[in-house]
Parts: structure tokens; sequence; C-alpha cells
């Protein structure tokens, strides 16, 4: 019968053991801390990173920068373009993303529901994805005349409410890149379609906590949205209707029951099967 081992007494390891041993538990938190760099650098990469950007990042030379790259390919979580020679974020994320994204569902569909009853408008629930916000979530307005896109559509971030109130949580240097991918195409006349004025935008988003999108997206259209900072995810909600009913006086006062119902959507528990 195998004896059971007690635990060593520290003092009676060697002390070159000792060494030895706290210099592999160093490593292993370098290896980390070196795995983790290079996912935020892809993840904050919009067309995908080089070699050279990653051994930069991490200070490692080339051929070990590749192969931390290698073994992150090897488990999805990185993928390579070969002929660009630019590696993306694998889609060895994708399924815990989509978790991710189900319990924000899950937990905005009841506050989505109370917004359109109290406010009487659509109520929406977006994420950036790419260069574009996606709609991930709709509650329509019950009135006959709405403002209301379908879930899954698509829209720019510079001319849209919800794409305002992701962006301005972003880098400046993120949103330039973004911007610089899809430029500012006027939708109406009251369309942003400077850089400039654009990033001056989303300083007073900062500054006042929502985003409006006045006319700028459709002629009839007014939206306010609000980020949903707690999610780790950049995603915000809003409330849109026909601006010949929605009024800016009515989409600010609309933005105050959005910051809360954002807390709420970001402390809300919901029980996953």
């Amino acid at each position: 019968m195998a004896r059971r081992k007690g635990k060593q007494d520290p003092d009676d390891i060697p002390a070159s053991e000792q060494d030895a041993n706290e210099e592999e538990r160093d490593y292993s938190v370098r290896a980390v801390e070196r795995v983790c760099l290079i996912l935020n650098l892809l993840q904050e990469s919009v067309d995908g990173i080089t070699l050279n950007e990653v051994a930069q990042t991490t200070g490692l030379p080339k051929s070990s920068a590749f192969r931390y790259l290698w073994t992150l390919e090897n488990h999805r979580y990185v993928e390579r373009d070969e002929a660009g020679g630019l590696f993306r974020l694998g889609l060895g994320f994708v399924g815990m993303q989509s978790r991710h994204l189900e319990i924000l569902r899950e937990r905005a569909r009841p506050f989505l529901e109370q917004l359109r009853d109290d406010i009487g408008e659509t109520a929406n629930l977006g994420l950036l994805d790419g260069d574009h916000v996606i709609y991930l979530d709709i509650v329509e307005s019950r009135r006959g005349v709405r403002l209301a896109a379908s879930r899954g559509d698509r829209d720019p971030i510079h001319c849209t409410a919800l794409g305002k109130a992701i962006a301005a949580q972003l880098p400046e240097d993120r949103v330039r890149e973004l911007l610089d991918e899809t430029g500012l195409a006027r939708r109406t006349d009251n369309t942003i379609t400077s850089i400039d004025e654009y990033l001056e935008e989303l300083g007073k988003v900062r500054r006042v906590g929502y985003a409006i999108d006045d006319r700028e997206n459709e002629d009839d259209g007014r939206c306010v949205a609000v980020p949903l900072l707690g999610t780790r995810l950049p995603a915000a909600i809003s409330i849109s209707g026909p601006s010949s009913r929605f009024s800016a006086q009515e989409a600010r006062k609309a933005a105050k029951v959005l910051i809360d119902i954002a807390a709420g959507i970001a402390t809300n528990p919901v029980a996953v099967g």
C-alpha cells in the first residue's frame, strides 16, 4: 500500500531547489503576461497585427513571438492571413462571446420592454461588431408610426446614437481606425462628416453620459443612447422614434431614464442553464 506523503517543510528544501522553483513560477507568470499582451493587441486591432508588432509589444525575439502565436493558432484563439502576414483573433473566442451576448440579451430584454412601455418608443440593444453597430435586440413601439430597425441590422458608428455611445468609450486611435475604414458618409443634412467634429461630439457624450442622433441617420429619426459600462462589452441601449413626435427635449428626458436602466442591466443577475 502506498503511503500518503506529508507536505515538506520549506526549511527542509535545499536553497538551490527553492530558487529553481521560484524561477519557474516567475517564468510562468511572465509567459501568461505575454499571452495577455498579445491577445489585448489583437483585440484592439481592426485589420490584424504583424509578427513584428507582437515582438515589439512583448519585448520577445521574433522567433519566440512566433511560437506564442503558433500555439494560440493551434488552439484556434488566433488565425493567420497567409497572404498579408497578419494575425487576428480566431474562432476559439466565438463560443465564449456568443454565450456572453446571450446573457446580455437575457438581462436587457425586460428592461427594453419597460423602456418601450414607459416612453412609448422603440427600445434597442446594440453592440460594436467590427466597424459597425449591430442590433442584438429590439422591442418595437406599439404605435402605428414608429422607427425600428430589425435584429441583426448594422449601422455606422458616426451617425447613430448607439455608435456614438459605444465609440465614446474607445481610445481615440481606435475610433480613428474605425472611421478610416468606413468613412463618414453623409446620410442626411445633419450627419457629421468630419473626424475632428465627431471626436468633439464624443467628448460631449462622455461629459453628459449619453449620445443623441438628431436626424443624422434618417431624416425623420431621433435616437438617444447610453453605454452599458458594466458589461465589459462594447454595447449600448437606446430609444428611437420619429423626430416629429420624439422631440429633442423628450430625448434628453429619456436619457436620464436610460442611464438608470443601463446600471440595472449591468448588475441584474440572470440564471444560466
